[in-house]
């Protein structure tokens, strides 16, 4: 009988905060040189925005539960986003996942929770 203790959590089997938060700072870098979703953060503070990315990411995949931004709906009204937006979005993240060693199984779980998220961030 194996006495280590599962890994349950997605946040755990990524990696927990070391690894939420260089995965999200290889993810804006991606994002910042995609021209299909870049403009959509002209004139944002970068790290404040990383800060919250990092809380939200950290929630949404079962780790320690520290943010306190809006929700996705609110937070994402005023963009206009389509699809093509959305889709670049998840690209970056998985491939960003990929690049970090991220196994087949836990980025389709992150994919999972993106897309669960859809709608709101899509305003429909």
């Amino acid at each position: 009988m194996s006495t280590e203790k599962a890994i349950s959590t997605l946040y755990e089997r990524l990696g927990g905060e070391a690894a939420v938060n260089a995965a999200v700072d290889i993810f804006y870098g991606k994002v910042m040189a995609d021209e299909r979703i870049s403009h959509f953060f002209d004139n944002l503070d970068m790290v404040a925005q990383a800060n919250k990315q990092k809380a939200f990411l950290t929630m949404a995949f079962g780790g320690p539960h520290h943010y306190s931004g809006r929700d996705m709906r609110a937070g994402h009204a005023h963009l206009a986003l389509n699809e093509s937006h959305f889709d670049a979005v998840v690209e970056n993240l998985a491939a960003t996942l990929k690049e970090l060693g991220a196994v087949d199984s836990d980025i389709a779980e992150v994919a999972g929770i993106a897309f669960s998220v859809k709608d709101d961030v899509l305003n429909r």
